[in-house]
């Protein structure tokens, strides 16, 4: 049972909305931008709202399919009232639907396997997850303001999720490495995923060429000045100065 919800998730978390909302807009998200299929990119390349949109379909697709396991499958059907009597077999069963959107977003089967960096989606699984909800919101408010200060969607998603997992084993810290070793394990995954998917934004940034989320964009190192700047179109010619009138075609008085 456990394998039919986890490869339920593992579809649902597959669905690249932020691409589809792209080829919608008549564009392929994929060839511009950071070439991500995530929500950054979507609004970075087709409008915030859009981007937003993205975001918020992002973190339905991790939060409906564990929120349903939670809810209704046998052995688990215990949310919100009994979580706390749960023992590690039911967090281990849990925790592998919990895997599957994230799983998915990373690794799309529509998209030859290359997704996204899943923040979104990770987020709407802990939103899911008995015990982890709260902490999750607070991450999120953590990213908010991290994103508001540097507007580095990349800073911002780092240091939600230290503050995430440092949460956790601070307040969860008599039962982490007991009963809740499997939420553990995957508390400490996610977040090593996290990093590991964020590893070019952190070349980028020791560079100085990382795009923030609004503003001007970072211009490369050794880039001609006089181009037209990164967060315009480079492709439009700077408008030519009218010529002179010859002397030939002026009029003598």
């Amino acid at each position: 049972m456990v394998a039919a919800w986890f490869a339920g998730g593992y579809l649902a978390g597959s669905v690249p909305f932020g691409w589809l909302i792209g080829r919608m807009r008549g564009v392929d998200i994929r060839e511009h931008g950071s070439r991500n299929i995530g929500a950054t990119n979507c609004g970075r390349v087709c409008g915030a709202p859009w981007g937003i949109l993205a975001f918020a379909l992002d973190v339905a697709k991790g939060f409906l399919p564990v929120f349903a396991a939670v809810i209704f499958l046998p052995g688990l059907a215990a949310w919100p009232a009994d979580w706390t009597q749960w023992e590690a077999p039911q967090w281990l069963g849990t925790v592998a639907i919990g895997i599957s959107p994230i799983l998915g977003h990373v690794f799309p089967v529509w998209l030859r396997f290359r997704g996204g960096k899943a923040v979104a989606t990770s987020l709407g699984v802990l939103l899911a997850l008995p015990m982890l909800g709260w902490m999750a919101l607070a991450a999120f408010g953590v990213w908010v303001m991290t994103v508001l200060v540097t507007r580095y969607v990349s800073v911002a998603s780092s240091v939600a999720a230290v503050v995430f997992v440092w949460g956790y084993l601070v307040f969860e810290s008599a039962e982490a490495w007991d009963d809740y070793l499997p939420v553990t394990v995957f508390v400490i995954l996610l977040v090593a995923t996290v990093f590991v998917r964020h590893r070019s934004n952190y070349g980028r940034l020791l560079r100085g060429e990382e795009d923030r989320l609004w503003g001007a964009k970072k211009k490369k190192a050794g880039e001609d000045a006089g181009r037209p700047a990164l967060d315009q179109d480079a492709t439009v010619p700077p408008p030519s100065q009218p010529e002179p009138p010859s002397e030939k075609g002026a009029s003598r008085p």
